[in-house]
This record gives structure tokens, sequence and C-alpha cells, in this order.
């Protein structure tokens, strides 16, 4: 006999370990460790997700008729403590398990295994599309590596969206297209509809009250769950976004809307890194809508660049750079996060806005992530490894392989461009186009400079100030560069000056 260890994030009937095994022969061991749950404070939500989402799977696994040794978190074991128990009660083989997601957690099992003196095999994982050697022999020794050409090789061994071995309407991206602003969906009369709504059942039920109980310092409120947590409700939610929000996402998935912090997005992430959908059905069913004409190719195309693109391509440079990709820091940023990053009190309307969402829910939409949070992460010089803590901590779909790249590479920028070929950095302008945030922020987005100007505007310039020497040869920055070295010493000055008021008072510097 052997025992199938199942994650807490490898919630799939097509698990390859799973796969591997016989039902009437091999037994299913899932633990709920607590030491586990208390690696990071994460947020109330997350772990609701995650264990509710395990118990419902266990109990499937049950009911089609598998053995399974189920670990609540309530009898305070560890990954050790309840191996231990189910080698001494059981005695299997060996434990057999899909890769770990993470290297902390293959390193640690494989570790276990020797302390325990049982073999630990993984077998190659079924949650994504492009497996880590492929992607390995794919980069080869690449000094920087783009997702657009992986995202096209993606697109021609899936077959999605091609036709004769050609992009359909012979157009592989589609992204100039989706960047209308918040003023032309005001304009468009379009509504947006409500996420469906989740019934939570006695199991959730519980589960919510527990992680209340035991983890009650931790960010969020578990009596807001709002998610599912089992593969048909997840199929529900999926069908949702396709029925209802899909047609729009493509124009509008770059706005941002105090009123409506979900509008069109699918947020399918929470659910997809568990296991519950796969990128395949997600891929294929917004394709089904495209061929069916009941959703336009921009929308569809750009979903599926999520999915099969950007998802795969961050797994893929996880694997690849190794857990030392988590410590680089290229830029040299040096600020500890700020304390306001855990309540969103900060004048700031816009940053107030989007941290408050996520304290209520655990989750943002990518632009909200990325040129909200993360441009000012980036402009403020917020140490990487303190943003990547924080972002792990903070939302449902948070884990180490989806953080690492999204985090070090992409906001901060302190792989020094292997993943980005520029810093995803921004002025208030671009909040202000895309977004409601600054009718109701006391900062001006049209004032450079003072108190009362938006911080985005004088630290975009303090940044590239500070960086212009690095960023010099860049063609993607050239423009602004160019325009900062155009103004006066004394324009600059007051740019300094205005930039070091607001980090002395909101990101006071780090005594490290």
């Amino acid at each position: 006999m052997n025992t199938v260890w199942i994650l807490g994030d490898q919630l799939s009937l097509t698990n390859s370990a799973l796969g591997a095994a016989q039902r009437q022969y091999d037994m299913i061991l899932m633990v709920e460790s607590r030491a586990r749950g208390k690696v990071l404070r994460y947020h109330q939500q997350k772990l609701v997700l995650i264990y509710a989402a395990m118990r419902h799977f266990a109990a499937e696994l049950e009911k089609a008729g598998w053995r399974v040794d189920y670990v609540p978190l309530e009898e305070g074991l560890t990954f050790e403590s309840a191996a231990r128990r189910h080698l001494e009660k059981f005695a299997p083989e060996k434990f057999v398990l899909a890769e770990p997601n993470s290297f902390f957690e293959a390193d640690a099992l494989t570790k276990l295994g020797r302390k325990l003196r049982l073999p630990v095999e993984f077998l190659p994982t079924a949650q994504f599309l492009c497996g880590r050697e492929e992607f390995r022999r794919w980069a080869g020794a690449s000094a920087r590596l783009l997702m657009e050409n992986h995202y096209r090789r993606m697109r021609s061994k899936t077959g999605f969206l091609m036709r004769d071995g050609k992009p359909v309407d012979n157009r592989w991206n589609f992204d100039s297209a989706n960047r209308r602003t918040l003023r032309d969906w005001q304009k468009s009369g379009r509504s947006t509809p409500d996420l469906p709504r989740v019934t939570h059942d006695i199991t959730t039920r519980e589960v919510m009250a527990m992680v209340a109980r035991e983890f009650p310092e931790n960010p969020g409120k578990a009596k807001d769950f709002w998610l599912p947590v089992t593969r048909a409700a997840a199929r529900k939610w999926l069908s949702s976004f396709l029925n209802e929000r899909l047609t729009c996402f493509g124009d509008f998935e770059d706005i941002m809307s105090s009123e409506h912090p979900s509008l069109f997005h699918s947020i399918l992430s929470p659910l997809l890194n568990i296991g519950l959908l796969t990128p395949s059905e997600c891929a294929e069913a917004a394709i089904a809508a495209y061929q069916e004409k009941s959703a336009p190719l921009n929308a569809v195309e750009g979903f599926v660049r999520q999915i099969i693109g950007w998802r795969e391509f961050i797994n893929g440079i996880y694997w690849l750079r190794g857990p030392e990709y988590r410590e680089l820091n290229e830029l040299g940023a040096h600020r500890p996060l700020p304390t306001w990053f855990y309540t969103g009190e900060v004048p700031m309307n816009c940053l107030h806005q989007v941290l408050q969402q996520l304290l209520a829910s655990g989750w943002n939409h990518h632009i909200q992530r990325l040129m909200v949070l993360g441009n000012f992460i980036l402009l403020a010089g917020i140490r990487p490894q303190e943003a990547l803590r924080w972002f792990s901590e903070m939302y449902v779909d948070a884990y180490d392989w989806v953080m690492a790249a999204n985090v070090i590479g992409m906001i901060c920028h302190a792989d020094g461009g292997f993943m980005a070929t520029k810093p995803y950095a921004a002025s208030g302008a671009y909040i202000d186009r895309m977004s409601d945030y600054c009718q109701g922020c006391r900062y001006s987005p049209k004032l450079r400079t003072g108190p009362d100007a938006c911080p985005f505007n004088y630290l975009y310039w303090h940044f590239f100030d500070q960086h212009a020497a690095r960023f010099a040869d860049n063609p993607r920055v050239k423009m602004s560069l160019n325009a900062w070295y155009k103004r006066s010493e004394a324009e600059k000055d007051v740019v300094r000056t205005s930039a070091a008021e607001f980090l002395a008072k909101f990101v006071p510097n780090s005594t490290l």
C-alpha cells in the first residue's frame, strides 16, 4: 500500500498522484497543519478557502470510495507528527505526491521522508500546462525572458486560438485594444453584474468559526468569506464569468472603481491555484464562447493570455531561478513596508480604497495590485522582501510560486529586468485616467509638487532621478528620462524636496 499525500493547493481529481493510485489498495493523507498555517499572518479568508476546500475535497474522495486519513487543524499536529501517526497506523510503503508548488514544501517533505526512513515520490504536477523542465529547456541560458515569446509558444503548443498554424485573425495579442478608460466605461452605460452569491454549508461555516478562533490576529474577517470551495461551485463561478462578464473583460480589464471592485474580472485565480479548476478548462470554455459568438476576440484572447501566458510564465520563472530569486534587490530598495498597508489608513485615496477592499475580501484585480500598490512600493523604494511577505500574507490567491516573480520581477524590478523590460512606474495621471479614486482624494493629480500634489507625481520623477544611470540605455523609459534631464536644477530640487518630505512622513526610513 502507498499513501497519496494531497496538499492544500492540490485539490484536483486530475492530481497526478491520485491518478497513479489504486482506489482499492492505496490511501489518501490530508493534513491541516497548524504550524504551516502560521508561517505568515495569512488573511483569514485565505485560510478559510484552503481548509474548507480541503474538507470538501476529502469528503468527495470518501464518497468516491477512497480511504482518507484526514487530520483537522483542531488536532494540533504538524506535517511531521501527522505523518508519523499515519505511518504507525497504516504502514505505507511510500508517500506519493504531485510535485509540491513551492521549493520549501518540496524540500521539507523530502527531508521528512529521510527522517521517517520512508521513500517520498513526486510525480509531475498536472496543475500547469508547461512542465518545469520544458520551461527550463525553452529558457536556456537567456539573460532575459519575454512573456510574449513564451505565450506564443504556448498558443502553438495547445492550439488555443490558432487556425492552420497561425493565430486567429492573424493577431497574437489584443492588449492595445484592452486599455479603455473608466470614462469610456461610464459613457458606455454598461452595468457590472454582481458576483454569484455563494451559500456556505455547515462544513464551511465550521471552518469560518475555526479560523476566526485560531487566527484572531490575522488580517481580514473569516465571517465575510465569499468564495466557492467545491469543484461544482467553482464550475458555476466560471460559468457566471463566461455568461455575464467576459464580453466586457477585454475592453475594461484595466479600469478601477471604488463602487465596483470586481468589475468584469473572473476572480478564478483563487480556484485555479488550489486545483478546483484547471487552466485548460478555463481557456477552452472562453474560446468556446468566442466560437459561439457570445464573446469578442479581444476579451477572450486577453483572458487566455492571463491563463496560459502569464500564469505559466511566472511559474516557470519561479522554478527556473530557484529560491535565491526571492532575495534579489537590484535597485537597492531599503525602506520598510509602512504599517498602514495593514490598515488602509493613508490619505492617498487610491491606496486607501484598494487596501480597504483587500482587507475586506483578500482580493484586488491585477491593475490595482500592479499600478496602485505595486507602483507605490516601487516608487517609494520598499524593500522587495517585505513587499513579497505582505503580498503573500494578504491575498486569497497568493502562493510562493505566484508572488515571487510578480513581486520581485514585475513590481519591484528587483531582478534587474530579467522578466520585465521596464519598471512599472506611473504618475498620478494614469490612476486618474483609469479610476475614480482621484475624485475623492485630498491630493490633486494635476499638481506636480507641493503639499497638495498627488505624491505619485513627484515620487515618479524622484524614482528616475535616483535610477537615471541604471536606465540610461533602456529605450522603454527614454522619454521619461529625457523629460527629467530637461528640467532645471531648481525644478529638480523641488521634486526631491517634495519626495523627501512625503517619504519621511509616510514611509520612514529603515534603521537596519
